[in-house]
């Protein structure tokens, strides 16, 4: 079972961390297991990285992390909701957890903050795995899309099977039914006041969003040294030809995908999503394994 842990952001707001493997898990040789922080998107919370954080514990210490405005960390009225803090968050927790050199695994708006922050402080980071979001400006038609979107939600929702089957079936965003999304937004769900509404402020997730959907992001992308997968869902929101041109940027770049998966890969072919990260993150480990044999004279 994950083990909350109390850290804090970059201005003093408190940030709710998830230690999933306990005690962390150390490494054949004894020396400590090498850290993965996991960093989830808009609406999202830690949880959300269960399953893969499961199978991450046999050779990693996988943490989570709440971000600002998301799960059980804080969710000042007045933010900042900026790129600048959710990327000082996320450097702060590294540090305050000794994580360091970490592996970045993000999702969406995570990925953003993951591979801000390898450009800001390359020093922290080993390794990134960049989950379906775009280096391309989305522009202000996405913005009021989803301002619309949220808008139309049935607030509150009786029950959790009826959030699993708004956000699975009814709601207009859902080209065929997808049990993984009802249950990927029943998670963030809490019961108050007569029914069961977000953990999250609307809110606060447009001016998050905000904060990025206006730029573009190249520059950053091609600032990261460290090794990066770039994966895509088949049906996500990533296209071919960007996640493609996003490998090329990147100096250490590779690419892979998830047939049959939607924009919430790891929710919605955890199997497929497995099989995509851990070739490369087990590539990482035999390269630090090679570094550290000594050359025979």
């Amino acid at each position: 079972m994950a083990r909350r842990i109390e850290v804090t952001g970059s201005d003093g707001v408190h940030l709710a961390a998830w230690e999933f493997a306990d005690p962390p898990r150390a490494g054949a040789d004894g020396a400590p297991a090498p850290a993965v922080l996991l960093l989830h998107g808009l609406m999202g919370r830690a949880s959300h990285w269960a399953s893969t954080a499961e199978w991450l514990a046999e050779r990693h210490r996988p943490v989570g992390l709440d971000q600002r405005g998301h799960g059980d960390s804080a969710k000042p009225a007045d933010g900042p909701y900026t790129r600048d803090a959710y990327v000082a968050d996320a450097e702060a927790v590294i540090e305050q957890l000794g994580l360091a050199p970490v592996t970045l695994v993000g999702h969406s708006m995570g990925a953003l903050t993951a591979w801000q922050l390898a450009a800001k402080r390359p020093d922290l980071v080993r390794a990134l795995v960049v989950c379906d979001m775009r280096a391309s400006a989305l522009g202000a038609a996405s913005q009021r899309e989803w301002e619309d979107w949220f808008g139309s939600w049935p607030l509150p929702f009786a029950s959790p099977d009826a959030v699993r089957r708004w956000f699975g079936e009814e709601d207009p965003w859902v080209e065929r039914p997808n049990p993984s999304r009802g249950a990927f937004y029943a998670e963030v769900m809490a019961e108050r006041d007569g029914g069961w509404w977000p953990v999250f402020s609307r809110r606060q997730m447009l001016e998050s969003r905000a904060t990025w959907v206006f730029d573009a992001h190249w520059e950053e992308l091609a600032q990261v040294r460290c090794p990066t997968l770039v994966l895509r869902g088949l049906d996500g929101e990533l296209g071919r030809a960007e996640a493609q041109e996003m490998v090329r940027v990147l100096p250490r770049g590779r690419y892979a995908e998830v047939a049959d998966a939607g924009h919430l890969v790891h929710f919605d072919q955890p199997e497929g999503w497995r099989a995509a990260v851990e070739p490369f993150l087990e590539q990482l480990s035999e390269d630090a394994r090679d570094d550290r044999e000594p050359v025979s004279p």
